[in-house]
Order: structure tokens, then C-alpha cells, then sequence
């Protein structure tokens, strides 16, 4: 692992495996009556968001307090940055604080990458969300998923999701969910295709390691996994599409376009979802949708990111080390 996790395009094919197994450690910790390691007792793991979240912020913060790190939650509404105060000022109060690593998701694309090279901070950063840009843990529990589920739980160990052909529906355009995907599920050796209305792809898309196809329905029967994106309204400033109803019934995932997806395929979500546009709630409440299953293994992707980031490339769980530190 390097010091940052910054874009998922970074990861070569054994960091993400190292990243998935030690998921998988950690997601064993979750069946625990008592659900910590002391792992990273001592550290402090600042979550710094200048934009909403609900999902992320407390997945990263259940990660590192079941690592037993210490927690401080940094959020720009109320805080000195709505007075004006800069990224770099800010920057310079965590790194006084003695801030070991950064979690910052931010509305500027790049955001994250100029703190983790401009010298203000020491600790490690991850980038939990940039603009349009990245979304790195997004992709890897989004991965660690569909491991899971399409090559087992215990069977999956040590396994890329090489043969596997996962289809993205939706706002490309704007998603940093599928950016992300696409770097990481290209690593993992998986053959992804992007399905969207034309205005909704991006400039530049043929340069990425991916298909490009504008008809949902010819691309499901041969789909191992449909991720289907939110339609991100608050960062469309122009008519991308003529209606939503219009944008359902071409690229609306209902019970009938599942019916055509493969008996083990699977359904996801990143969430938060719009019922009845991008996925209709029959889809949404079946067995075969993983939006809520994502979240818990969330937590359990960013333990590892933490612990591999901070702890070290040791077992993160069964080590005699966590077991002296357990009994204490």
C-alpha cells in the first residue's frame, strides 16, 4: 500500500486482493460480541467533509473507532471555513492537532490530491469523495461486494473478479462512483461496460478501459452485476435528459429488465436512491439488490484501508500481537 489512497487507479491488482482479504478479516470482527481491535489505539483519524454525507462519514468513523483510533468529525458548515478559512489553514490546524490521517471528501475535484502532496499535513489522506472525480472506497467495498456474492464468501480469498462483466447504468457523467469502478474493476481483471443516455457520458470516455452502450436492455442477459447511479440533480445545470419519466423507461431498472439480468446476477446500488427513477422500489426491497449489504461492507473496507495505511501489512486480525493487546 502506498501512504495515500487517493484515486483507485493507483491500486495495482495485488493491493486491491490485500485490500478485499483484509476486508474480509475485518468483516469476521463484526460478528464479534465485542466488535474492536486495538489495533490502532493512540491514532486519531480526522473525517474532514465539506460536503454532505451520511453513508461515508459514519462508515469511516464506525471503521476507525472499531480500530479503537480516536475520532474527530470536522464538518466545513459551522466551522471556521464558512468564514472564509482556506483548505491549506485548515490543513495546518489538523496537522497541529497531531491528525495521523485525513479522511476529506470535498465538492473540488482534486481536492484531496493537493492536500496529500502539498506538505501541509504528514498523516496519510483518503479521499472519500472529490467533485466529479474519485470515489476510491466506494469501489472497493463496491468490489469486496461482489466478490461475496459471485465468488463466495471464504472461496473469494486471493481471487480478482477476472471473466466477470459488471454493466454501470446512469449519470457517468457526473459520478464519481463510476470512475472509480471503472479503475478498479479493469484492475480486478472484471470487463465493464457504461450504459447512459449520450449526454450523459463523459467527454473523453473512449480512452477508458471500458464499453460504452446506450441500450440497457441488450447489455443485461450477459451482466454479472448492474450498478445503477443516481441521477445527481444538484450538479445538473442543464437539461440532460426530457423527462424523468423519460430517463425511467430507457434506463430505469424495474422488475421486468431484471427478469432479462442472469439468474446469479445481482443488483447495486451506491445510495442514496431515487425510487421510481433510476430503480423502482420492487427492485430496490429484493433479494437481490446489495444496497444495504454495501453498507455494512463499507465499514468493513475502510477498517482495512485504515489498518493497512496506518497498522501495517501484518494479519490485522488472529495475530498473537492483537490477541495479548485483546486479553489486556
Amino acid at each position: 500500500m502506498k501512504r495515500h489512497l487517493i484515486s483507485a487507479a493507483d491500486l495495482t491488482r495485488d493491493d486491491a486482493v490485500l485490500i478485499l482479504d483484509t476486508a474480509e478479516e475485518m468483516a469476521r470482527v463484526a460478528d464479534r460480541p465485542i466488535k474492536k481491535l486495538p489495533t490502532l489505539r493512540g491514532r486519531t483519524v480526522v473525517n474532514l467533509f465539506f460536503e454532505d454525507s451520511t453513508r461515508t462519514r459514519i462508515s469511516f468513523e464506525a471503521a476507525a473507532k472499531r480500530l479503537s483510533a480516536d475520532v474527530i468529525n470536522f464538518s466545513a458548515k459551522g466551522s471556521s471555513v464558512s468564514k472564509g478559512e482556506s483548505l491549506k489553514d485548515t490543513a495546518l490546524t489538523l496537522e497541529a492537532m497531531g491528525a495521523d490521517a485525513v479522511v476529506i471528501r470535498h465538492h473540488a475535484s482534486g481536492a484531496p490530491y493537493r492536500l496529500a502532496n502539498s506538505g501541509w499535513i504528514d498523516g496519510a489522506v483518503v479521499n472519500a469523495g472529490d467533485g466529479t472525480h474519485e470515489h476510491p472506497t466506494q469501489a472497493l467495498l463496491d468490489a469486496f461486494t461482489m466478490r461475496r456474492r459471485l465468488v463466495g464468501r471464504d472461496a473469494g480469498l486471493g481471487k480478482d473478479l477476472s471473466g466477470r462483466r459488471i454493466t454501470i447504468v446512469g449519470d457517468v457523467l457526473h459520478s464519481r462512483v463510476a470512475r472509480s469502478n471503472v479503475h478498479l474493476l479493469t484492475t480486478l481483471g472484471a470487463e465493464v461496460t457504461l450504459v447512459a443516455p449520450p449526454t450523459l457520458v463523459p467527454v473523453g470516455v473512449d480512452s477508458w478501459p471500458c464499453e460504452v452502450s446506450y441500450d440497457l436492455d441488450a447489455v443485461l442477459p450477459k451482466s454479472d452485476a448492474v450498478m445503477m447511479l443516481r441521477v445527481q440533480r444538484e450538479r445538473m445545470n442543464a437539461a440532460f435528459f426530457p423527462t424523468e419519466r423519460e430517463y425511467s423507461r430507457r434506463y430505469g431498472l424495474d422488475a421486468d429488465r431484471m427478469a432479462k439480468m442472469p439468474e446469479h446476477a445481482i443488483v447495486m446500488h451506491p445510495g442514496p436512491m431515487n425510487r421510481g427513477m433510476e430503480i423502482t422500489a420492487e427492485v430496490a426491497d429484493s433479494d437481490r439488490c446489495t444496497a444495504v449489504e454495501q453498507v455494512a461492507n463499507g465499514v468493513s473496507t475502510r477498517m482495512a484501508v485504515l489498518y493497512l495505511l496506518l497498522g501495517g501489512s501484518e494479519p490485522a486480525v488472529g495475530t498473537n500481537n492483537a490477541r495479548t493487546e485483546e486479553n489486556k
